[in-house]
């Protein structure tokens, strides 16, 4: 099965990891893409595990469950991060450790598109991210001005990146 963070990476090697606990993500952007496949799969409890500790007390897996109880979420798109280390892993240069630079920081562009009640929806945001104890944690974000709901064309290509055109692939899970 394809992450449900359009990667286009088996989800078994992609954010299927680090939902089970097997793996932390390395970077802000890998974050914010298992944080989107955990809201696709419906685990609330790895999205609240993924704030900050400041964060997490005005949280609780019900109320995050309830305000996404009619959103299904389908495609993604990353737009730009701050992080220049995500650029030199991009390029193939060694990994860098940026996991363990307590207190740093990372923002992340994206666009996410979900159904609700048959209609389509985007969430566009520049979300913060810091690390805590080791760990990208979300902090929080800013919203744009396109966010809401959105007119596609059914005969585009697939807003996941399938390469399929939109009535034949993602638009089926408005149903």
């Amino acid at each position: 099965m394809r992450c449900y963070c359009c990667s286009n990476l088996p989800f078994s090697s992609c954010c299927e990891p680090f939902l089970k606990g097997q793996a932390k993500p390395q970077t802000a952007a890998q974050l914010m893409r298992s944080r989107f496949s955990a809201y696709a799969s419906k685990q609330f409890e790895y999205v609240l595990a993924t704030y900050t500790k400041e964060r997490q007390p005005e949280l609780s897996v019900d109320e995050l469950t309830a305000n996404a109880a009619n959103a299904t979420w389908f495609a993604l798109e990353v737009g730009e991060t701050e992080n220049v280390s995500l650029i030199a892993q991009a390029e193939g240069v060694a990994e860098v450790a940026t996991q363990n630079n307590e207190g740093a920081t990372d923002t992340v562009d994206f666009t996410a598109y979900y159904f609700e009640n048959k209609n389509l929806y985007q969430l566009h945001e520049t979300s913060n991210f810091i690390v805590e104890d080791g760990q990208w944690r979300y902090h929080d974000g800013i919203l744009h001005d396109d966010c809401g709901k959105v007119k596609y064309g059914r005969n585009l290509p697939c807003l996941c990146g399938s390469g399929k055109k939109f009535k034949q692939c993602c638009a089926t899970k408005s149903r």
